[in-house]
């Protein structure tokens, strides 16, 4: 489950992250804000992960650090979705 979740995630982040670089060769605990995402980019990535897992991320989740690195992101995704 985990690859493709992580798939998913990548998947999302090539679309709504506007990344400077391919979402697809960044390393799992890459800075995704060191690759270009901005903070409302990280809005957008958090709308399409609502949408693509069904989950609603909660007001504790909505931090930073949660949306700084595929890593990251497929932990609270994984978290919401047990």
């Amino acid at each position: 489950m985990s690859a493709s979740v992580a798939e998913r995630i990548r998947a999302i982040l090539a679309k709504h992250g506007k990344l400077s670089q391919d979402a697809a060769g960044l390393a799992a605990d890459a800075d995704l804000y060191a690759a270009g995402m901005t903070s409302h980019a990280s809005v957008n990535v958090m709308l399409a992960l609502e949408g693509e897992f069904d989950i609603e991320f909660p007001d504790h989740l909505l931090t930073r650090a949660v949306f700084s690195s595929v890593a990251a992101i497929q932990a609270a995704v994984e978290e919401l979705t047990a």
